[in-house]
């Protein structure tokens, strides 16, 4: 942190970033409500109104790495706010759209300014004390939890008492605020940055990548996964990656160093993040099918879309209440064993999720979210702090964006394989052909065991030692020694 930065001033820096990163979150569960009206909104089919989804997706799939190189590069509050131009543009042109290709551009680019939590959680290495940076980082984390979990109850109930439009001019307008706020009251940060040059081809390549891979992940379901659309789109995508790994490796300036991705901390720190994301998605999609089924189904519990997020919400909540304690169990006893925990933890929900299906009450439900996003505030607050104990802090933008990617890929590839159960395991109603029992029964057992997966990725995830202590006033290369100390 820079000496000159009054302590007494890094709430408010923390509170604000965690703003970002709320408003962010929202941007990403605001069009949830309206997806089946959006075909007769934009006076098309369903499967292009499911772009408006996947565009966003995609967008801040590419997004996110090209954003933390350009932090580590030129500033990360630059980058900041410059990543909420696209936020801004891209809600006003969703709020005139009166089609669906705008629509779709506009999702594109909101999906642009996704970048805003991992360089905020970067930012925060520069401009928070030491001793109060695991604590900052795991709410900086859990922001994403909050902002979900307000973000469906909010976009309901302005869909249902208000034009649709306003969802995005509100989200426009949050964001013009969060914006001043960083002008004005975050500062630089760290002026050590890398001023390289911008491995354009890496970047170009790596986005190429991405959108084959998570294009065929989130329209295998749509398309059929022994289609030769999908086989090509993820044939094209391992192809790409191997010849942007060899591409990145021979570079003098990458755009992901995967010489420190490939650190044993760094590169189990990412694979548990892969597994965690995959948990935590699993349970956000599985829980509000279940509460919104129709009742004569014998396991649904009827409710709204407005109700359903309403019993959602808390669990977002929680995150954002549990992580001051899982920051505290970092400093005891080191972010990896808090990543294990969290993970151990998301897995006792999905197994307690089990006998509660088929019960007529939503309470069981909100236990379960409850117990699963517990375990979530937990992992998302160690895994940063894991990361950027392990990478020089001229790379931390880039090494945390690359982290949040393995993680959006996690979740991708969750809804890929609960989409498949759920279409798989049905049952008739009539006409209607809905997702079983028994679909969900088994859904909820893969997100325990790929939980308990994550656990013990994370277990035997490698420390590095300590390093010195650094002097007071200079800028630690590591996060607070308190952190790593017992890890």
């Amino acid at each position: 942190m820079d000496s000159s930065q009054p302590a007494a001033r890094s709430g408010g820096v923390v509170g604000i970033l965690a703003f970002a990163g709320i408003v962010a979150a929202i941007t990403q569960t605001l069009v949830v409500p309206l997806i089946g009206e959006l075909p007769t909104l934009f006076d098309t089919s369903a499967s292009n109104a499911s772009w408006v989804v996947t565009a966003t997706l995609l967008a801040a799939a590419v997004i996110t790495p090209v954003a933390g190189r350009l932090g580590d590069m030129y500033g990360k509050k630059r980058m900041l706010l410059v990543s909420l131009v696209p936020l801004v543009l891209g809600s006003v042109v969703c709020a005139l759209s009166s089609s669906v290709l705008p629509m779709i551009a506009g999702r594109g680019l909101q999906g642009l300014g996704m970048g805003v939590v991992p360089l905020g959680i970067s930012l925060l290495r520069d401009v928070v004390p030491a001793e109060k940076l695991g604590t900052s980082i795991a709410m900086m984390s859990a922001s994403m939890g909050v902002g979900g979990a307000l973000g469906l109850p909010f976009s309901a109930a302005i869909a249902e008492n208000a034009s649709w439009r306003v969802l995005f001019w509100v989200v426009a307008a949050l964001t013009l605020a969060v914006a001043t706020l960083i002008w004005f009251f975050v500062p630089a940060g760290s002026e050590n940055t890398s001023k390289g040059s911008f491995d354009l081809l890496g970047a170009i390549g790596l986005g190429i990548a991405l959108v084959c891979l998570l294009l065929g992940v989130s329209k295998g379901a749509d398309w059929g996964w022994g289609s030769g659309t999908t086989l090509g789109l993820l044939g094209a995508a391992i192809v790409l990656l191997l010849a942007w790994g060899w591409w990145e490796l021979r570079t003098p300036e990458p755009l992901v160093d995967l010489r420190v991705t490939a650190a044993p901390q760094v590169l189990m720190t990412n694979a548990a993040s892969i597994l965690v994301g995959f948990a935590m998605y699993a349970q956000s999609l599985v829980i509000p099918q279940l509460l919104q089924l129709p009742e004569a189904t014998g396991y649904g519990l009827g409710q709204s879309m407005l109700a359903m997020g309403l019993w959602m919400a808390p669990a977002g909540l929680m995150m954002m209440v549990m992580s001051p304690i899982g920051a505290k169990l970092s400093a005891a006893k080191g972010p990896r064993v808090t990543l294990a925990v969290g993970a151990l933890i998301i897995s006792i929900g999905y197994g307690i999720s089990l006998p509660i299906i088929g019960t007529s009450s939503p309470w069981g439900l909100l236990a379960v979210t409850i117990v699963c996003n517990t375990g979530v505030g937990f992992a998302y607050g160690a895994m940063p702090a894991l990361i950027m104990s392990a990478v020089p802090q001229s790379a931390t933008a880039s090494a945390n964006s690359f982290n949040t990617l393995m993680r959006s890929i996690g979740s991708s590839v969750s809804a890929a394989v609960m989409a498949v159960v759920l279409a798989q395991m049905t049952t008739q109603f009539g006409p209607v052909s809905l997702p079983s029992e028994s679909g969900f029964r088994v859904a909820l057992l893969i997100g325990s065991g790929v939980g308990l997966a994550a656990a013990v990725v994370a277990f035997f995830i490698p420390v590095r030692p300590v390093a010195a202590k650094p002097e007071p006033g200079s800028t630690p290369d590591t996060v607070p020694e308190a952190v790593e100390a017992k890890a």
